[in-house]
């Protein structure tokens, strides 16, 4: 009996996949031990130590996620997850992603991740003072998550009858193929936060508050923005093509939780440049990196808490106010370092003033933190009215587009002001000569929009500070390349480019983001919609455009029944459909959409006559520039993959005085 309870039978996937847990998190203890000791005694033994246990952490969670994938493909109901979330003929694509596809497997997948970020980092990391604490941070991390997973939140919980069936996904994550793509980028988004995060922790513990921390994790904090900003507009792309409604972004809670960390790193990138060259901004610095990990904690506590509403939610349950407890420690733990070093991350120089580099990067900070305290706002209002007064209530896009449009225009303004403002304070005659020039260009596109239509102020305005915003872009490449080579220009733009990609990389990033703002405006803006019940081989007009219906056709798969509507609109053939899983009683929308440069063309079926398929009832949407959303996005993640892959060839590069005198 002894024996039996120590040594699990192992020919139990359950009970081999928590022993595996239990291997893993006794590693993640073993390292934070030897860290925090290497650390303290200055010891290299124990310090590589530690960072060797970070390969164990690795080695036992990726088996973890094989042993539970392997019980996935296999529909060994024997297992707790697979019986909760299984389904035997579910594809095998879904299968596999059903490993993040509920809330006992996502947990072990963000524990994987972290530990795979461990690891990269102990094979990465300087061998300095920072080191040994960066890694213990990493291990406190991951102790709590392997705690949940072996705790209160086990997928390998072993199941003594198991059922003939599991219960299979939610059917809208097995509708769309965005479905292995999207939550792997947010949780490559959240848990990369992490390392800046734990090199804060380290440069505060060890008083080293220089830029020393802010330069070893500047390729971190970028890539994990990047999968942030790839996963947010991936989850809009995912909500465009499966909910049938058209749209992309509905202000939903989970969504905002998912922005706020995005909006909290991003105020972070742009800062941490004043702590490199004026070794000032330290406190903000320190701060933005510890509130947008520890808000990464905070949503998922939303999310599995079941206090909000929402179509992303996991449901209700113990495991938030866990989640909830570990957001309180990484607040205190960034609260109690601070309040020790505050002493020394007191700037120790004067502020410029706003019109400098440095007053334009606070301006952007300030709007960055107002942008996400509001939306945070707006998040837990409900949550605050129902808990004090029993009063269900919701807070709608309205309230968030009353904030979100003027704060957006005075991103964009500060955005294209600030490549001009100088690192020393300048004059406002100065500034007016870097700017009048842009700004009259950008009359033109505006003045051509509204003789060709565009008749809304807050459209007109948005264009004008877009174009502000790339003709200054121009401008200072231009005026760059001319100073580098007067005869030949485009060599000299082109050189440039290969000299700083850092640099140039940010204004990559910063054009994909007014692709981006004008495909959200315009398609906000000027989206059409409209209802149509059209009979079988009948021809009908929605915005100016014919539409007819030639048939139905039905289709059954292995775990769904699929009724598509062959449809002919303005030419082209649709085939929006409604599918029935086997697992769920509702239906699940996949409309037809036409992607176009200038705008989308949008069909969902919403209603057929089932019986003879006579008729079909149709939401035909048309919107503008939804494309531009895409495209923006790709442009800002490549941007921002050319600043992470290449810095050191601007370490490396020896610039002239008119390159370093650029602005950047």
């Amino acid at each position: 009996m002894l024996n039996t309870l120590i040594l699990p039978d192992l020919s139990q996937t359950g009970a081999l996949g928590s022993l595996v847990l239990l291997l893993a998190l006794g590693m993640a203890i073993l390292g934070l031990v030897l860290s925090v000791l290497g650390g303290l005694r200055r010891d290299p033994r124990l310090v590589e130590g530690g960072r060797r246990s970070a390969w164990g952490v690795f080695a036992f969670s990726s088996l973890a996620v094989i042993l539970l994938e392997r019980a996935l493909i296999s529909n060994d109901f024997t297992v707790g997850y697979v019986a909760q979330a299984g389904f035997t003929e579910a594809p095998l694509w879904v299968k596999m992603v059903t490993l993040w596809g509920a809330l006992e497997g996502s947990i072990l997948f963000w524990a994987w991740i972290l530990a795979l970020y461990t690891f990269i980092l102990s094979l990465t990391a300087r061998k300095d003072a920072l080191r040994p604490w960066a890694m213990g941070t990493m291990f406190v991390s991951l102790i709590f998550f392997l705690g949940v997973n072996l705790g209160i939140s086990n997928p390998f919980t072993a199941v003594p009858n198991p059922p003939l069936e599991g219960g299979g996904l939610n059917a809208l994550l097995q509708n769309h193929w965005m479905m292995r793509v999207h939550p792997v980028l947010l949780y490559l988004g959240f848990v990369g936060l992490s390392v800046p995060f734990a090199y804060a922790v380290a440069s505060m513990v060890t008083g080293q508050l220089g830029s020393s921390w802010i330069v070893q994790t500047r390729r971190w904090t970028l890539t994990a923005w990047s999968f942030l900003a790839a996963a947010i507009v991936a989850g809009g792309y995912w909500s465009y093509e499966t909910l049938g409604w058209g749209g992309y972004w509905a202000w939903d809670p989970v969504e905002i939780t998912s922005f706020i960390p995005w909006l909290l790193a991003t105020a972070f990138l742009h800062s941490v440049q004043i702590q490199e060259r004026k070794r000032s901004f330290a406190a903000w610095n320190l701060w933005l990196i510890v509130l947008a990990y520890a808000s990464t904690v905070f949503g998922t506590f939303l999310n599995r808490s079941g206090i909000v509403q929402s179509v992303h939610a996991f449901g209700n349950g113990p495991i938030g106010i866990v989640f909830l407890g570990f957001f309180a420690v990484l607040l205190l733990i960034g609260v109690g370092l601070a309040t020790w070093r505050s002493s020394l991350i007191r700037d120790q120089k004067a502020s410029e003033g706003i019109l400098s580099r440095e007053g334009g990067y606070l301006a952007g900070n300030v709007i960055f933190i107002s942008f996400a305290v509001l939306s945070l706002l707006g998040v837990l209002y409900p949550v605050l009215i129902e808990s004090l007064k029993n009063i269900k209530t919701q807070v709608g896009p309205q309230f968030y587009n009353q904030f979100a449009a003027p704060l957006g225009w005075f991103l964009l303004a500060f955005m294209g002001l600030g490549p001009m403002l100088t690192w020393r304070r300048m004059t406002g005659e100065a500034l007016w000569k870097q700017a009048r020039a842009p700004l009259a260009l950008a009359l033109i596109p505006t003045v051509a929009a509204l003789i060709f239509g565009i008749d809304r102020w807050t459209v007109l305005l948005t264009i004008f500070l877009c174009a502000f915003n790339v003709i200054g872009l121009v401008f200072l490449v231009v005026k760059a390349a001319l100073e580098r080579n007067r005869k030949n220009p485009l060599g000299a733009a082109l050189e440039l480019f290969v000299a700083l990609p850092r640099r140039y990389g940010a204004y990559l990033a910063h054009f994909g983001l007014v692709i981006l703002v004008l495909g959200v405006t315009f398609s906000t803006a000027y989206k059409q919609e409209e209802m149509v019940r059209v009979a079988l081989n009948e021809s009908k007009t929605v915005f100016g455009n014919n539409i007819s219906f030639l048939l139905t056709s039905a289709e059954d798969f292995s775990h769904k029944r699929t009724l598509s509507a062959k449809v002919i609109y303005d030419g082209e053939e649709y085939d929006p459909s409604v599918s029935l899983f086997k697992n769920s009683s509702n239906n699940t929308f996949s409309p037809s959409v036409h992607y176009h440069f200038w705008g989308d063309s949008y069909i969902v079926l919403t209603e057929s006559d089932q019986a003879k398929g006579e008729w079909v009832v149709l939401r035909v949407i048309e919107s503008p520039l939804v494309s531009w959303i895409w495209l923006g996005t790709l442009i800002m993640v490549i941007g921002s993959g050319i600043s992470v892959m290449t810095p050191s060839l601007e370490r490396k590069r020896k610039t002239t005085t008119a390159l370093e005198g650029t602005p950047a």
